[in-house]
């Protein structure tokens, strides 16, 4: 018989409260909820009872949970929790969930797609995939993803927890994880979650002697009436009122005969010679004692491997024949000591942990070495190279056998392996553990786990921390290792230092490179060397700031670093050493930096480099998109990164299209872009990407002249850090000055494109749209502070291939040759404008109403249908300020101004440019019927006379010689097409 209780006692409250996060998941507002207690206390029955009643509900439930071995195992609990969902389910088709399916496939294999990449970029990456697919999962009726034992948990897994839990709130899903109530990682990441307000804490207590007692009677399927004192009473002071210690102890009585049944009731018996357990670990030892001398030997094998444990390693460890196999499995479960585990087929499971700690505890230390031993030598015999989760969990087995190198060994491997598989922040929790545990052993060793640990904080965006640990090695001198495994190292060192701006250290490493390579020669490390070297001479935001003997000192080592990778092959150095050349030749112009690119992609696409591949054809996209504003080649990229998971580079693209969006004047669509897309860089912390969103979506309010919005997200910007970043002139020059000159106030805009120009002064930059070479050139003609000088000198620097800049420079030189009485001149430069601007309607139209002042004092172009044009736009726009400045200038010229009456949407745009009003197009429409002036004025409840002057009216804008060419042309615009 049973002694487990059929009803939860005692968690009404806690029941209730999970109910109603339940509801609030279902209706789209997430949340999570950590149980903590003592061991037994009833948190797995809690959230037990929780997964039942969501499936009842229609929700879908997912569980997973930790134990002692998989501690080093990244993600064992989400990797279970996600088993059952995804076994036979292929991956969500979700736009927004793409990209972040290679990343699930550290979850979920079976997802990996052919040809795919293994690349993940950061368990922050990881995290917001297991957002999105929950999103997914819950979207018709909300899910439940419960996690049980995270104190068990590796460090990644806890990582993603508190991402979910603090990103969860509009998402259709419920996290529920119980964890022990001792001080740990788990705990830690539970209060600062609960300090945040994005999660709850939830503190089972023990019973109190009424809720024990229901207990007690729902275990004996008795009345509470029907219970003998003295039990209670002993219950009472042996269980402390943990409810799966009372079940265990009820069930020990029985078995013992201390407690039987005499019809309805039950008693104790007080036959002295009954040895009556009084603690649980007493009472699990009484039940494993009647075990034959084999099943306790796997019992105990089985303990010292977890609360969870593989039926091939016991059998292969103990040497049972398959019989004795069967046989102990039988006597375990019939012992109510072990169960199937079902989450894989040919595991077993404690009923509960503390059965596996209460067993543990019996041995003695020696007992506990030999075991693990047998155990690690056993898995290894099964699983020849121990792939998987397998070298991770013989390492705790050889750490637990006292085996401290072994386990090192096994954990350093095991880094490699995930480092190699681009899980580069999952690797550096393996590979500082076993640097850790290196502590006395030989140099190249240690020198060969720190490389590879070096490598991952680097690789997983690191480089401070990776940093930090080289400072602990002498910088030049002997490092006690082989001379290959000391310039794998400096090399490495050299490398973060220049991804940091490590600059003197740098140098010092690659000097010790230098007279190491002079012993040894490889032109394949002094290649990979003179490209760090590159760097470090010429970082990537310096390129402008160095003198000309330092640069050709850089493009030289590169030159050098393409011959030697080209010829051996060395494919990734060779891509480094193309992308840097493309850097150092920005300065030139667009196309020496394309072809440098074009390499990298050649080189990439034959070695199936695919994410060099990705970052140069971005490159290559931005490059484009910036001469010509076209976004086509950028979205290619970016649905390639979304395929191949890349999401740094899907960040990238998006942030580029928003911006590219703001300049095609898309604004609806780049605003539906920005907002999710920043959304989840600020989740995952991504600052850089953070600020240039956050600079796209401020821009985007000021190309619309909304000032407060702008202010808003610049606001945001400087939270982020982006006062100190180079995005700064591109605030001051493309945004600020832009609003203001949208607002008509001159001198602001003034004032900042001086910003910019200062700034750029102090900080030069290859960002070219701030303004400096091409708004602030047009401003100053205006203004009559510049010249032909001052556009010559703009139109000869690299900034002038950019489209958006071409547009202002032609129209600043349209006005200088206006002015100079060259009409032709100036109408050719205008058109070389309007074709600049043929992707930009704002620059445009705003260079319609700057150019048009300019036009009119000197007398040439067609300044009033200019004026026109871009006071219909402006106001279409909601742009009140230049809509307004306008049409005073249409006045000024003597000019109709057309009133801006209901219907003129109804007017061809081509009309309103020639100012013609809603009414007169009212009248063209009955001319084109060839209606006179009587039969218009009835059909309009006008007079003839009014009609007339509306005749005459529409031949004095359109330029017709009379009434019947106008006849014929209101026929041709009516006509249908």
């Amino acid at each position: 018989m049973s002694y487990t209780s059929p009803i939860l006692v005692g968690r009404e409250r806690e029941i209730e409260q999970l109910d109603r996060r339940l509801a609030a998941a279902r209706d789209g507002r997430g949340g999570a909820v950590f149980l903590l207690g003592d061991p037994g206390i009833g948190k797995s029955r809690l959230s037990a009872e929780c997964a039942y009643q969501a499936f009842d509900t229609g929700m879908i439930a997912l569980r997973g949970r930790g134990g002692g071995i998989s501690a080093d195992i990244p993600f064992k609990p989400l990797c279970e929790a996600l088993l059952s969902y995804t076994r036979t389910k292929e991956p969500p088709d979700d736009p927004a969930l793409v990209p972040y399916l290679p990343a699930l496939t550290k979850l979920v294999p079976e997802w990996r797609r052919a040809g795919g990449t293994d690349h993940l970029e950061s368990v922050m990456v990881l995290a917001e995939a297991v957002l999105r697919l929950l999103a997914v999962i819950g979207r018709d009726g909300g899910c439940l993803l419960v996690l049980e034992d995270l104190h068990d948990a590796d460090a990644d897994t806890l990582a993603v927890v508190e991402y979910l839990a603090d990103n969860l709130a509009g998402v259709p899903a419920f996290l529920l994880a119980n964890l022990r109530s001792h001080a740990g990682p788990a705990r830690s990441v539970a209060e600062a979650c609960a300090q945040r307000r994005t999660a709850t804490l939830v503190e089972l207590a023990p019973l109190p002697p009424e809720q024990l007692a229901r207990l007690t009677a729902a275990c004996l399927e008795a009345s509470p009436d029907d219970l003998p004192r003295q039990l209670l009473t002993r219950l009472e002071r042996d269980t402390a009122g943990v409810p799966f210690v009372v079940e265990e102890l009820l069930a020990a009585m029985v078995n013992v005969g201390a407690l039987e049944r005499d019809g309805r009731r039950w008693r104790l018996n007080g036959d002295p010679a009954i040895d009556v357990p009084t603690t649980l670990v007493r009472s699990i030892m009484l039940r494993a004692a009647q075990l034959s001398s084999s099943a306790r030997e796997s019992l105990h094998m089985a303990a010292v491997f977890g609360s969870r444990f593989p039926i091939p390693m016991i059998q292969e460890a103990t040497g049972l024949a398959d019989r004795e196999v069967m046989e102990f499995l039988r006597a375990g479960t019939g012992a109510r000591l072990i169960t199937p585990d079902d989450s894989a087929g040919d595991w077993y499971a404690f009923r509960h942990a503390l059965m596996a700690e209460a067993l543990r505890s019996s041995l003695i230390p020696a007992e506990r070495v030999s075991i693990a031993r047998r155990a690690a030598d056993a898995l290894e015999r099964l699983y020849p190279g121990l792939p998987g989760e397998w070298c991770q969990i013989a390492a705790t087995l050889r750490l637990t056998a006292g085996d401290t190198l072994g386990a090192a060994d096994l954990l350093a491997g095991a880094g490699r392996r995930l480092l190699d598989d681009g899980a580069a922040d999952l690797a550096v929790t393996l590979l500082e553990r076993a640097y850790a545990l290196l502590g006395s052993a030989p140099a190249d060793l240690r020198a060969r786990v720190l490389q590879g640990l070096l490598h991952a904080l680097t690789e997983s965006g690191q480089a401070d921390r990776a940093f930090a640990l080289a400072k602990d090695l002498p910088i030049s001198g002997d490092l006690a290792m082989t001379i290959p495994h000391e310039m794998d190292l400096r090399t490495k060192l050299a490398w973060v230092a220049a991804e940091i701006g490590g600059t003197a250290d740098g140098l010092a490493h690659v000097a010790a490179l230098r007279r190491l390579l002079q012993i040894n020669p490889d032109e394949a490390r002094t290649a990979a060397v003179d490209v760090i070297e590159a760097q470090l001479i010429v970082p990537d935001h310096g390129v402008l700031q160095q003198s000309p003997q330092r640069m050709a000192a850089a493009e030289a080592l590169v030159r050098r670093a393409v011959e030697v990778a080209e010829r051996v092959p060395l494919p990734e150095v060779a891509c480094q050493a193309w992308e840097r050349m493309a850097m150092f030749s920005r300065a030139r112009g667009f196309d020496e930096p394309d072809r440098c690119l074009t390499r990298v992609v050649s080189i990439a696409d034959a070695h199936g480099l695919k994410l060099w591949k990705l970052r140069a054809m971005l490159r290559l996209a931005v490059n484009h998109a910036l001469r010509t504003g076209e976004r086509e080649p950028l979205e290619e990229v970016g649905r390639a990164a979304a395929q191949a998971g890349a999401i740094s580079l899907v960040h990238s693209t998006q942030a580029s299209l928003v911006m590219t969006g703001v300049l095609r004047g898309e604004y609806g669509e780049a605003h539906g872009l920005a907002v999710p897309c920043v959304e989840s860089t600020i989740r995952l912390g991504h600052t850089a990407y953070t600020q240039y969103l956050l600079l796209a979506q401020a821009t985007l309010a000021a190309h619309q002249a909304k000032r407060a919005e702008m202010e808003g997200v610049l606001e945001r910007f400087r939270e982020w850090g982006g006062e100190s970043s180079l995005h700064m002139p591109v605030v001051y020059g493309l945004c600020q000055a832009m609003c203001a000159l949208l607002e008509e106030d001159r001198d602001l805009c003034g004032e900042m494109l001086i910003r910019a120009r200062e700034w750029e002064d102090d900080n030069p930059t290859i960002y070219y749209l701030t303004g400096r070479y091409g708004l602030r050139v047009l401003m100053d003609v205006l203004a009559d502070r510049a010249g032909a000088t001052e556009c010559d000198a703009a139109e000869s620097t690299s900034a002038a291939e950019l489209a958006w800049n071409r547009t202002f420079l032609h129209l600043a030189r349209s006005v200088l040759l206006g002015r100079q009485g060259d009409p032709e001149g100036a109408l050719a430069a205008f058109g070389r404008a309007t074709e600049a601007a043929r992707p930009f309607p704002l620059a445009h139209h705003l260079g319609l109403r700057l150019v048009a002042e300019g036009a009119l004092a000197d007398g040439w172009g067609e300044p009033l249908v200019w004026l026109r044009t871009a006071e219909e736009y402006f106001h279409q726009a909601g742009i009140p300020a230049v809509t307004g400045a306008c049409r005073a200038m249409l006045r000024g010229a003597g000019a109709a101004v057309a009133q801006r009456r209901t219907g003129r949407e109804q007017v061809p745009s081509g009309l309103r440019a020639q100012g013609v009003s809603v009414r007169e197009y009212q009248v063209l429409t009955l001319l084109a019927e060839r209606r006179g002036n009587v039969d218009i004025g009835k059909r309009l409840f006008i007079s003839p006379r009014t009609v007339e002057k509306h005749v005459a009216s529409l031949l004095q804008k359109t330029g017709l010689p009379d009434r019947a060419a106008l006849y014929e042309h209101a026929a041709e615009l009516l006509r249908p097409t």
